[in-house]
């Protein structure tokens, strides 16, 4: 590895120091001739491709540990890190690429077992409301919103992001008509509700009342088939993952949740009516099923022996079939007088 920085005329801080003096500049080379500004820029893309190669090695040499500490430490220290987020916008699209993979090894580099990253990123929270409103910029919002997944690995900022006034934008990036953006942004909600347990479970049970009250609305009876494929499979993950049993109970007496998973075993898509089945059958099973609860499931009985009856994966699915078979018979043997 020694020799692979031999024909480098940087040492790594180096690197990073000329990478961060050309990114301050960027704002102001429009004032440069177009030449010389063309110049810094190539001159710039090459120092950020070679951190990148640093950072994650290539074909011919892996990392090296002490280069990577140097790398993540200056890009700290002198707020490199920000600038390249900041500058994102400025730079050609590969060196974006490149920008985008350097954010995301330094999120798992440690040095002298503390990751710099989270450290920085608590003193600089801004920094992920920015990532987020990436997603208001359609040619942007990819590199962003790789970025912001890899950021909120680290719990502390993912519970920031859950109780910030931004997180409700996701409501709304989830259904941009540009489907990439959509995708990109569904895939970090996700992240957001699925990756810290612990951080989701206090968050929902705080926010239970607004949080459901949207998704319900602006996900689960969206307009989207999309949108409602991903939020129904998303509710059930969430709901039937043992740190959410305190929720997934509150969700399942709603006569109003019930009624809406019941439109989504009608809906044609195979797909949402098995994921839709999944949270269907936690209604189903509780024991301690309200009054009205008990009313829906007895007056639509008929309806719902005939759909199960036909029901099934298109593939065999011992798992499903057993569930299938105790939803049907908790419902046959449901009684009125349930409802007392």
């Amino acid at each position: 590895m020694k020799g692979f920085f031999k024909h480098k005329s940087k040492s790594p801080a180096d690197l990073v120091r000329s990478a961060r003096e050309l990114l301050q500049a960027l704002d102001h080379v429009n004032s440069l001739k177009d030449s010389k500004r063309e110049e810094k820029i190539a001159e710039l893309c090459k120092n950020i491709r070679d951190i990148k190669i640093s950072l994650y090695g290539n074909n011919e040499f892996d990392p090296a540990p002490d280069s990577c500490a140097q790398i993540t430490q200056e890009i700290f220290q002198h707020d490199t890190f920000r600038l390249m987020i900041v500058c994102l916008p400025k730079l050609e699209l590969e060196a974006r690429k490149d920008v985008t993979q350097i954010v995301a090894n330094l999120q798992r580099q440690q040095v002298q077992s503390k990751v710099l990253a989270c450290e920085y990123l608590e003193r600089n929270k801004d920094l992920l409301d920015m990532l987020i409103l990436g997603y208001e910029n359609a040619d942007l919002a990819l590199h962003y919103g790789t970025m912001f997944r890899e950021c909120i690995r680290h719990q502390s900022m993912a519970r920031y992001v859950l109780e910030s006034s931004h997180f409700k934008k996701f409501f709304e990036y989830i259904e941009l008509a540009n489907f990439a953006v959509a995708s990109d942004a569904a895939a970090s909600f996700k992240e957001l509700l699925t990756r810290h347990k612990s951080t989701v479970a206090e968050y929902l049970a705080r926010n239970y009342d607004w949080f459901f009250q949207e998704y319900n609305t602006r996900l689960l009876e969206s307009p989207n088939y999309i949108t409602r494929r991903q939020a129904v499979k998303l509710l059930g993950d969430m709901l039937l993952d043992k740190s959410n049993t305190a929720v997934m109970m509150r969700y399942v007496v709603s006569k109003e949740n019930l009624r809406i998973m019941m439109n989504l075993l009608r809906e044609p898509s195979k797909n949402i009516q098995i994921e839709a089945f999944h949270v269907f059958k936690v209604f189903v099973a509780n024991t301690n099923k309200p009054p009205e609860i008990v009313s829906i499931l007895v007056a639509n009985r008929s309806k719902l022996l005939r759909f199960f009856s036909d029901f099934k994966t298109e593939q065999e699915d011992k798992h499903f079939d057993q569930d299938k078979a105790q939803v049907v018979k908790e419902i046959v043997n449901l009684e009125p007088r349930d409802m007392i």
